[in-house]
């Protein structure tokens, strides 16, 4: 088992995920993904006194269950929905059903050189071209067949130990873990 990738920009920003199985650090590749990037981040934001309410200039999103249009952070409380060993964890869907988003969608950001290269890649996950939303994976191996259809924006520079260890989770059904893995709370150093 591996801590992390080496960090790439120390004036990127990185995002600690703390989870039921412990933190996982991510740095966001800014200034090659920055839609993508500006994107997690304001859905990873919280704001204790917006209480849920929108806060004046926030991106907000959409309860995909109850459509009211929330403010606060996507991520707290959401869960790793989906684990396939060897392949990827999967999280970011407000609903825990792989089917849930923010209410909208934005466009793919590629670059040349954020390649699916090996285990610790942040990536969208979506379902097909131009549909990228709340949802994301981090790969536990390298896969190349995602380039071109999944952005990269970021890598595990901590915790890479604690991804492996949600990646061998037994599973069930749609590769939903028999066990809940929640993201408790985000913690976002810019």
């Amino acid at each position: 088992m591996s801590n992390g990738r080496d960090v790439e920009d120390s004036e990127n920003p990185t995002v600690t995920l703390r989870t039921t199985h412990g933190d996982i650090t991510v740095e966001l590749f800014e200034g090659r993904a920055p839609r993508t990037v500006e994107n997690f981040l304001e859905l990873a934001r919280h704001d204790p006194a917006a209480d849920g309410e929108p806060a004046p200039d926030t991106v907000t999103w959409e309860d995909p269950e109850t459509g009211e249009i929330r403010g606060d952070s996507l991520y707290e409380g959401v869960e790793f929905h989906r684990v396939i060993d060897d392949f990827m964890i999967q999280g970011g869907d407000p609903t825990g059903t792989g089917r849930g988003g923010p209410g909208y969608q934005f466009d793919d950001e590629f670059h040349d050189d954020l390649t699916h290269d090996g285990p610790g890649i942040l990536s969208m996950a979506n379902s097909g071209p131009n549909t990228n939303g709340c949802q994301f994976f981090i790969t536990l191996d390298s896969t190349p067949h995602l380039d071109g259809k999944h952005a990269v924006f970021g890598q595990v520079i901590d915790g890479m130990d604690v991804v492996e260890e949600i990646g061998s989770l037994p599973t069930g059904a749609k590769d939903a873990p028999h066990e809940d893995v929640e993201i408790e709370t985000v913690e976002i150093e810019e």
